[in-house]
């Protein structure tokens, strides 16, 4: 029985040791020999120190590995804020180094664990060939993502508008980019469909154009109307003359209404608080100045 015993191999599987001995056990106790059962013992006590070391070292490279993964990502973290990197590359870069130290680090408790590398690197390579294949969309993210930083359609802190969404890029990580929109919501848009979609940015120029339609009622002077508003443009400074001054001109006789289209350059910045402000200096002004606002009319003619 010692003779058996010593033929298994140490770093053999732990179930196959155990079923070779619980049988030998097993012949030895129906013969009525009951010094198998306190070898089965000594050998089980022996597994289980063994099986307890390994599984202690592999704890501590676990504990050690994510406390050395967090360092390493603060090191990584630091060094890419002192360089004056785009912040777009600066998410993606910390995203793709962390998964890549969580990886070796799997790898590494695995090994600690008695797990042939050569086969669990073998059985990576098949994994991964399989999950290239089911996780094809991840994998065209990733390269979407290389392609948003190399040619850059929008950054981090841009507004724009793509896939049916609106909203400031917070991140632009590995697989995903990040949207917060202007009610505190968080969107995940994939960077494959980014990279091949449209893309609306309205930061990346210095200037935008307010387009504006103000309706007055039928029978109001509309050279009147026009001077108003001209007039009140210039009181503005937020509104620009260059590219081009502001233009005011009749675009539509609409069935109740005078339509007048109304263009403003102004700085990005300035876009939402000139749009709304300049409706409510245009109300206050008609009304002050007496030009109507129209409203749905309804002749009723009896016979």
């Amino acid at each position: 029985m010692m003779n058996l015993l010593q033929a298994v191999p140490a770093d053999s599987v732990p179930v196959e040791k155990t079923v070779k001995v619980t049988k030998e056990v097993v012949e030895g106790l129906a013969h009525g020999d009951v010094s198998y059962f306190a070898q089965f013992l000594q050998q089980c006590l022996t597994f289980c120190i063994e099986a307890g070391k390994t599984l202690l070292v592999a704890a501590i490279i676990y504990v050690v590995g994510r406390f050395a993964v967090s360092l390493i990502n603060n090191v990584v973290s630091k060094a890419l804020d002192r360089r004056n990197l785009d912040p777009s590359v600066k998410t993606f870069l910390k995203s793709f180094v962390n998964i890549l130290l969580t990886v070796l680090l799997i790898i590494a408790v695995v090994s600690a664990l008695g797990v042939n590398t050569t086969s669990f690197a073998a059985l990576l390579a098949s994994f991964g060939v399989a999950a290239g294949m089911a996780l094809s969309g991840n994998l065209s993210n990733f390269a979407g993502g290389l392609v948003i930083l190399l040619l850059k359609p929008f950054k981090v802190g841009d507004y724009i508008t793509a896939q049916g969404f609106s909203g400031t890029v917070a991140e632009i990580q590995i697989f995903h980019t990040l949207l917060k929109t202007t009610d505190n919501k968080v969107i995940y848009l994939p960077n494959g469909s980014l990279s091949s979609g449209s893309v609306t940015n309205f930061s990346q120029q210095p200037l935008r154009r307010v387009d504006l339609t103000v309706s007055v009622e039928y029978g109001q002077d509309v050279d009147e109307a026009r001077n108003v508003l001209l007039e009140l443009f210039k009181q503005d400074e937020r509104i620009l003359n260059e590219p081009a001054a502001p233009f005011v001109a009749l675009s539509e006789m609409a069935a109740s209404s005078i339509d007048l289209t109304v263009r403003l350059w102004v700085n990005a910045p300035d876009y939402w608080d000139v749009f709304f402000q300049t409706q409510e200096r245009i109300y206050a002004e008609f009304n002050k100045r007496g030009i109507g606002f129209p409203y749905p009319h309804l002749t009723i003619n009896q016979a």
